[in-house]
């Protein structure tokens, strides 16, 4: 039986989707999925197999113009998914008009890497105005399929998969058939609470922070995590901490809860509150938190 395999990256302006799409085809819940804009901010692989195949879906941060250091590492990551792709998946949604993004789509076109338009969210538009979006992108990727789907009520994830493994090459796998992403623990447990940072507070807040686990052990069938939130301002920790440590009380909660749906087992997290003064400009810092530079 002849075996597929291959990278297919994810691109896509902010709030389109990308995490969503890319955790209905995992089937787990890898990237964190808010509605605000710069939640992914690192590259994460979902890895799929089957008997004949295995897909290394590459999720990305969305598409933007950089004003710290941090969003030029994050951009970074876009940049190498346009070159060791196999497939692209370009992520759109039923809001986006196709000529605002021709920017990016044509440095897609230009890189000769097979594109399969996704237009997400179709359960917020209506038939007419969805086949209107279908044909405008179309006339930008003639030669690519254009797949609607809702990727939150996983609704035509079983045709793109399809549409995928037809453009996939044929190959031995580039992983253990039993690995699910190339991330650790630590890395989901910091993502965790980072994504309950960014549901939980306003404004500029959630993007000044940083999540980082210090310490990540199993005693007894319990984890105990340890995780430092950074902060860029003075001002910022009060708000974080919340009065009595209410806020930083409710964070540490939800977070635990999830924590332990995704490591199948008790969390005890301690977290504490750091001033890091503008860490989304100093390389050093980026590079402690994961970040690719340049």
């Amino acid at each position: 039986m002849a075996h597929r395999s291959g990278f297919v990256n994810i691109l896509g302006n902010p709030n389109v989707g990308k995490s969503t799409v890319m955790n209905s085809l995992v089937g787990e819940k890898l990237s964190i999925i808010t509605s605000k804009a710069q939640t992914t901010r690192h590259r994460i692989l979902g890895i799929v197999n089957g008997d004949d195949f295995q897909i290394v879906y590459s999720d990305t941060p969305g598409i933007l113009k950089p004003k710290y250091k941090l969003h030029e590492a994050m951009m970074s990551y876009v940049n190498i998914a346009l070159t060791d792709a196999d497939v692209i998946l370009y992520i759109t949604d039923v809001t986006k008009k196709p000529g605002n993004e021709k920017e990016y789509t044509e440095k897609i076109r230009q890189s000769g890497i097979p594109v399969i338009v996704v237009v997400n969210k179709i359960d917020l538009s209506t038939q007419p105005h969805l086949e209107k979006i279908v044909e405008s992108w179309h006339l930008l990727f003639p030669d690519s399929s254009i797949i609607p789907v809702s990727a939150i009520n996983k609704f035509n994830i079983d045709i793109l998969l399809k549409a995928i493994l037809k453009l996939l090459p044929y190959g031995q796998p580039y992983f253990p058939k039993d690995q699910l992403t190339d991330k650790y623990e630590r890395f989901f447990a910091s993502e965790i609470l980072r994504e309950k940072i960014l549901v939980s507070y306003n404004k500029e807040v959630p993007y000044s922070v940083e999540a980082e686990v210090e310490s990540f052990r199993e005693e007894g069938g319990v984890l105990k995590i340890r995780a430092l939130i950074h902060v860029a301002r003075e001002s910022q920790k009060g708000i974080i901490i919340g009065h009595k440590g209410s806020m930083l009380k409710r964070v540490g909660t939800a977070a635990r809860h999830d924590m332990e749906d995704f490591f199948g087992r008790k969390v005890f997290l301690e977290l504490y509150v750091k001033v890091s003064k503008d860490w989304r400009d100093k390389p050093l810092m980026l590079r402690k938190f994961g970040y690719r530079q340049n």
